[in-house]
């Protein structure tokens, strides 16, 4: 295939019950490359009224969908599966487009699918219970899908997240309507169109391009959707439950922000955890919720790892994310790049020393670039220590005792993700439990997690969990049904 995508190849339209439309009202929004700042395409946003449309098609489209047996539609998402591993070159091609990612840490594609080729199978474990407990009644439990729904993705990892939540969906028998990000839309609309040559029936996967505002809050409102399920910014969770609440109390399952800890005892092999915590904060540019954005080392060890960490940090190749050899792209847009500089600002003026980098930069005159920063001695009550930074931003403090990193570790409304390093087995499960936060990692770190555990957030961080064996819960409701049995005469 042609290396980039020729702009006339991409598209840029709605998906809405089967057929690719443009917007209502023909209104567009510019998508620029955040490397070149050169223009790619003018993106279909979606109104309100493309909105309310692609919901009433996941309306009518769900009661044949959820009346279909699991293998049925199993078969439909077995073929997406494979289509979307076809198309990883385009995907990963398209993201590093929109939003930067480099080509080569790219693995989404195969994320993806693998979650189509599991709920393709999974349908036929929503399972009832049955019970004899009530004298007189046989007693069972239905589980049937929620109804339509609606998914609204991020811009950071748009494919993997299109199947962690379209294939729990529609394996449960729901049908869905998912918005992608304004920032990353392109690969979503691929995603449409392989879903369409999948054979899906109309309306079951309906794809809308825009802003939160107003397709975003209209099917946070809308009285048909029964559930959302969003990942992004927390200040934006907070809006989604408030228009559910407010409208049909429909269910709600939110991933969150982050800001991740990392804790580095005297006995960790330093080595690994320097360059297991340079990884996390390498992927993505930093623009990852799960990213160990503060690192606590105990003083005895802080200047060997901070030395270990700054010589990997600094040496990530920046450049066009179309290239195999690039290992750090631009941050996602101008209004991110303005928003880590504001967070490097912040630091900049605090208590806290500067170790490394701490400005914005271009690669041959191009791009929203950030050098990767290292701040040491950073106030827990500062800025850029409290807030989630989104960017190759990392502040580096140490501790004395045990007690006092598990304090300052929770000291945050945030907990997604959170690491120890130590060869105390006993120390490392004793971290781990007083942790607040709903993923630990044990002499690892983000991006390390497995498909069949439960992933989400404590305290600002969300509720509700995905993941393979607990995204498809979700999805169902439950209903008990009493059998009354008559007297034997």
């Amino acid at each position: 295939m042609p290396f980039p995508i020729s702009a006339d190849k991409i598209e840029t339209r709605h998906y809405i019950n089967g057929e690719f439309s443009e917007s209502s009202d023909k209104a567009t929004f510019q998508l620029a490359s955040p490397y070149s700042h050169e223009k790619i395409a003018d993106v279909c946003e979606a109104t309100v009224e493309d909105t309310n449309r692609a919901v009433a098609a996941a309306k009518a489209a769900f009661p044949a969908w959820s009346a279909l047996d699991p293998t049925t539609r199993g078969g439909y998402l077995k073929k997406l599966a494979e289509l979307i591993v076809a198309n990883h070159q385009e995907l990963a091609q398209l993201d590093a487009m929109s939003m930067g990612r480099p080509v080569s840490s790219y693995f989404d594609a195969f994320a993806s699918a693998g979650y189509f080729e599991h709920y393709a199978q999974a349908g036929l474990s929503a399972l009832g219970t049955t019970s004899l407990n009530t004298p007189g009644f046989v007693n069972m439990t239905f589980r049937q899908p929620i109804g339509p729904v609606a998914a609204i993705i991020p811009w950071n990892i748009p494919v993997m997240m299109f199947g962690m939540k379209v294939a729990p969906a529609v394996a449960a028998g729901c049908t869905v309507v998912l918005k992608s990000s304004e920032k990353a839309p392109l690969s979503s609309a691929k995603l449409a169109s392989l879903a369409h040559q999948a054979g899906f029936p109309k309306g079951v996967i309906n794809v809308l391009s825009g802003h939160g505002t107003p397709s975003g809050s209209t099917l946070s409102s809308h009285m048909d959707i029964r559930l959302v399920n969003f990942t992004g910014s927390t200040a934006t969770g907070r809006k989604i439950q408030q228009a559910a609440a407010s409208s049909n109390l429909k269910k709600v399952v939110l991933e969150l922000g982050g800001k991740s800890p990392a804790l580095i005892f005297p006995d960790a092999d330093i080595a690994k955890a320097a360059a297991d915590t340079v990884g996390s904060l390498q992927l993505l540019s930093g623009q990852a919720c799960i990213a160990n954005s503060r690192i606590y080392v105990h003083e005895s060890v802080a200047p060997q790892f901070k030395e270990a960490f700054k010589n990997l940090f600094r040496g990530a190749k920046k450049g066009d994310p179309l290239l195999p050899e690039t290992q750090q792209g631009p941050q996602a847009d101008a209004i991110q790049f303005e928003r880590v500089k504001a967070y490097l600002k912040a630091a900049s003026e605090g208590k806290g020393k500067l170790e490394l980098g701490g400005q914005a930069t271009q690669v041959d005159g191009k791009g929203f670039f950030i050098e990767p920063t290292i701040y040491s001695d950073l106030p827990e009550d500062e800025k850029a220590q409290k807030e989630e930074v989104f960017g190759p931003f990392v502040s580096i403090n140490t501790f004395k005792t045990e007690a006092e990193a598990i304090e300052k570790a929770n000291d945050t409304e945030y907990g997604l993700y959170a690491s120890v390093y130590t060869r105390d087995i006993s120390r490392a499960l004793r971290v781990a439990k007083a942790f607040e936060s709903g993923t630990v990692g044990i002499n690892a770190t983000s991006p390390t997690y497995a498909q069949d555990m439960p992933f989400g957030g404590y305290k600002g961080s969300g509720q509700g969990r995905e993941g393979v064996g607990y995204s498809l819960d979700e999805y169902l409701e439950h209903k008990t049904v009493l059998i009354k049995l008559e007297d034997n005469a």
